[in-house]
């Protein structure tokens, strides 16, 4: 079954919804769009099922798809090129979340001013972003980063090296099709690194900083269909209703988290610059560290995230996340998928640095994040 509704986002959501691709295009005045996608996506096959929606509808377009696993600054100039000499007119991002994410800075930056620094969501750069940003339209491939109904991209700059987080409401999709069955043949360690990324957006935005009870409840909800789902649709890839439950998840984690983030996600973010780590695998592996560290001031929000999952308010919700991670074959340790001791100093520096620890519940010292980060390898 097909759904449509809006939070703020269209989402056309249901096995089958990639049907209504087209139709999307035309909805946004679409001509001539890009399709910003990676390698990964177009050696999958899943590209050749976009192209020929549009072809049906005779609609003309372009592709690129030089975007890295974690997207620099030079994707989003070459991304530009490709759209300017295209003669491009929209955007269709698919993908996980660094194609969806390129999408947007394409957007933003194809009508906006360079530097990129000046629109980081630290400095309050959204103040800069006008709406003359060209429409994107998002087909998620993985369930993880929510990036389809997302108004931000995260893009490592240039001048710091550092993933940067550029947000603005004028960046968010105006349609998201999340077509599940593009998920059926994402492999086993993918899907349990994507969907432990939706949970701990989830997770998160639930104890983070702010009064914002909508997401507090999109955020339970979608921790409800993790705990129901992630485990079947790691260990049975081709099981439609856990895909269904994981992807909807996804979405849910991305409109919970403009509520904000917290410490979890400052740490990942340079686990992906300097170590090279995958963002969802760098926030599973973390996020048991982090929720101890965040026990004693948010061990009422913990106890609700604690029943969400298992149902039991008096369960810790570090060890439940620490057995989700060992039943899905996430390993427990930093060391274990290469980070080494002697990055800490650098990993700490960037962490700092990073904005997303501003609304943690527990004030965050410099000395902390090194301790974590210690605690983790």
């Amino acid at each position: 079954m097909i759904s449509t509704f809006s939070f703020p986002t269209k989402i056309i959501f249901g096995a089958g919804a990639l049907e209504h691709l087209s139709a999307a295009v035309h909805e946004i005045n679409g001509k001539r769009p890009l399709l910003v996608t990676d390698k990964g996506v177009v050696a999958s096959g899943i590209i050749e099922q976009v192209q020929a929606k549009l072809k049906q509808a005779n609609l003309q377009y372009a592709i690129f798809d030089d975007v890295d696993s974690n997207p620099i600054e030079d994707n989003v100039i070459a991304g530009i090129a490709s759209y300017k000499n295209e003669g491009c007119d929209c955007i269709i991002a698919i993908g996980g979340g660094s194609p969806l994410d390129m999408g947007k800075a394409i957007a933003l930056m194809s009508t906006h001013a360079w530097p990129m620094e000046q629109y980081d969501d630290k400095i309050d750069g959204w103040q800069r972003i006008a709406p003359n940003v060209p429409k994107v339209i998002t087909i998620p491939t993985t369930a993880g980063t929510g990036s389809e109904v997302g108004r931000s991209t995260v893009i490592t700059l240039k001048s710091t090296q550092r993933k940067t987080v550029i947000f603005s409401p004028n960046l968010m999709p105006r349609v998201a099709i999340c077509d599940p069955i593009l998920t059926l043949k994402l492999p086993p360690k993918l899907t349990a690194a994507t969907g432990m990324d939706a949970l701990t957006h989830c997770l998160e935005a639930y104890i983070s900083k702010g009064y914002h009870p909508m997401c507090d409840g999109i955020a339970l909800q979608g921790l409800k269909l993790i705990a129901r789902s992630l485990v079947a649709a790691v260990e049975k890839g081709d099981d439609l209703d856990a895909r269904n439950d994981m992807m909807m998840a996804a979405s849910m984690g991305a409109v919970a988290f403009q509520k904000g983030l917290g410490v979890c996600h400052s740490l990942a973010h340079p686990l992906s610059t300097i170590a090279g780590l995958h963002h969802g695998l760098a926030n599973t592996i973390m996020l048991p560290y982090v929720l101890a560290f965040n026990q004693a001031v948010a061990a009422e929000r913990l106890a609700d995230v604690a029943e969400a999952l298992t149902g039991e308010r008096k369960r810790d919700a570090g060890k439940i996340i620490s057995e989700m991670n060992a039943r899905i074959g996430i390993p427990a340790r930093l060391s274990e998928v290469g980070v080494r001791r002697e990055q800490i100093p650098s990993l700490t520096e960037q962490a700092f640095e990073d904005a997303c620890h501003l609304l943690n519940p527990r004030a965050v010292t410099k000395e902390d994040l090194q301790a974590l980060y210690e605690a983790a390898v």
